[in-house]
């Protein structure tokens, strides 16, 4: 799977969200102020204070061992971060002498496999492992186990309820809020919309869909007409919405989709025989391809979790965090922004295909540069370059 480098002018999005509460800003307001503004609208639930990471020293020196709990295998972003994560992160961090070895295991959605699986990767000592996209609190128990004997749990698009958990990510709860904002404007700010969630219970998925609700609060003439959950899968989204349109007959004026199944959400529409509504764009190539042979049909698009920049984000924060750089809040948050329509299809080839699993992606020097992440740390230095202290 090729993964589509995406440049342009970036515009980060208005805040207009409620102020963060008084409890839990003391981490933030000890970030540089151009960093403050990504936590702003975060979700109530999301872990926000300072680190016990702080002064963590590894139980011992590079090259260290990643273990990689993926919840799911299912669906092209995981496939597409999985491939950041073997193809360029390992070859690069193992020439460099900092990482041996990532360990992968699948748990399929089972909470309970995965808590096993991750504590079957301390014991095969593994230094820090990854989780992406999980539930916030199941696996609680297992990350204070790996903490007890050493090893770093980061999750990486999604968060951890746990006080010992890191994570880094765009801020969900704002990003759903700004894209579902965007969309309902997009139909003249009234109207009856779609919302396309994620995965039933995941973190990431909940914070999008707490922002976009919020959004639709705020406009008297929308209306929320249904909910599906198309699992970041485009063949399951289109099931779904396939099925909700079949019983709705009612007008759908625009469609609020979480990332990664706007092709699948697209193809359903069009098989249905209705005029294809708006729907929100976050990267997926094949809806963007129609886009761009159907110039008009949605003004804008947005990032929020591109899934190779957001699996290097994390893999980045992990190896920073073994180094001994000291990262200062749990959850390492930037906001999402939006671009319009000409510069996020500009990268398409004339021939693309809206059958595309591809992504369109910022690439992480635009997504999250090391001089934006340093930010973040106490004692920040390319993670390339250090050594562990």
């Amino acid at each position: 799977m090729k993964g589509l480098i995406f440049v342009a002018t970036l515009t980060t999005a208005s805040f207009a969200t409620p102020a963060l509460s008084e409890d839990k800003s003391s981490a933030v307001s000890q970030l540089p102020a151009d960093l403050q503004e990504a936590y702003v609208g975060v979700d109530p639930e999301q872990p926000i204070g300072g680190s016990a990471y702080r002064d963590y020293k590894p139980k011992n020196g590079p090259p260290w061992k990643i273990g990689y709990a993926s919840s799911y295998s299912g669906n092209t972003w995981r496939a597409e971060g999985m491939k950041r994560l073997m193809a360029k992160l390992l070859p690069e961090y193992k020439k460099a002498g900092l990482v041996s070895e990532v360990m992968v295991m699948q748990s399929d959605l089972k909470d309970a496999v995965q808590i096993q699986q991750i504590r079957q990767l301390v014991d095969q000592g593994a230094n820090a492992i990854i989780v992406c996209c999980s539930n916030p609190v199941a696996l609680n128990g297992a990350v204070e186990y790996a903490y007890k004997n050493g090893a770093v749990v980061f999750s990486y698009s999604g968060y951890l309820t746990s006080d010992k958990a890191l994570s880094a990510s765009a801020n969900y709860a704002q990003g759903g809020y700004e894209i579902a904002k965007a969309l309902i404007e997009e139909v003249g700010s009234k109207g009856s919309f779609l919302l396309v969630s994620g995965i039933a219970g995941a973190a990431s998925s909940e914070s999008f869909d707490t922002g976009a609700k919020r959004a639709l609060s705020e406009f008297p003439d929308a209306k929320l007409a249904g909910q599906v959950f198309g699992n970041w899968t485009d063949q399951v989204a289109q099931t779904e919405v396939q099925k909700f349109l079949a019983t709705h007959p009612g007008e759908i004026d625009g469609i609020i989709a979480q990332g990664s199944q706007e092709t699948g959400i697209l193809k359903a529409v069009l098989q249905s025989g209705r005029d294809v509504m708006p729907i929100s764009l976050a990267g997926s190539a094949g809806a963007a391809c129609y886009l761009k042979q159907h110039p008009g049909w949605i003004s804008h698009a947005f990032q929020i979790w591109p899934p190779g920049d957001e699996m290097e984000l994390g893999f980045n924060a992990v190896i920073r965090t073994l180094q001994g750089q000291g990262p200062i809040i749990q959850s390492i948050l930037r906001p999402v922004y939006r671009v319009s329509a000409e510069d996020y299809v500009k990268s398409l080839p004339e021939d693309c295909s809206v059958d595309s699993t591809d992504y369109i992606q910022p690439g992480i020097a635009t997504w999250f540069p090391s001089e934006r992440a340093d930010g973040y740390f106490l004692r920040p230095a390319d993670p390339l370059a250090a050594s562990a202290k």
